[in-house]
């Protein structure tokens, strides 16, 4: 995905960070400078749905317009090599999930 925070807003007239955020805070969406930072010129790690329903509302815009889908970046491994990546980067058998009771699960 392609975060396209800065492109939207600039459609909408807004050409820095802190007239954005002094938006958003008026929306009840305070972020701080450095958060701010991250969102403007960055790709952010994570955002929380009810903060990015705010930057839509604020900007008049659709999710769509702020994440861009990349499908040519994604890559597709098939289900063997999908196996052996899994146990190679756990270093070990497969984890296999025990009952909440501390009882072990029986053979299979």
């Amino acid at each position: 995905m392609k975060w396209n925070l800065r492109l939207a807003a600039a459609n909408r007239g807004i050409w820095n960070a802190s007239e954005l955020q002094r938006m958003l805070a008026e929306h009840g969406l305070v972020i701080s400078a450095g958060k701010m930072s991250g969102l403007w010129s960055g790709e952010p790690a994570s955002i929380k749905l009810d903060d990015l329903n705010i930057i839509c509302a604020v900007l008049g815009c659709g999710v769509e317009e702020l994440l861009i889908a990349e499908p040519e970046k994604v890559k597709r491994v098939d289900d063997a090599q999908g196996e052996q990546a899994a146990t190679a980067v756990s270093g070990g058998p497969p984890v296999v999930p025990k009952r909440k009771d501390g009882r072990s699960l029986p053979p299979t």
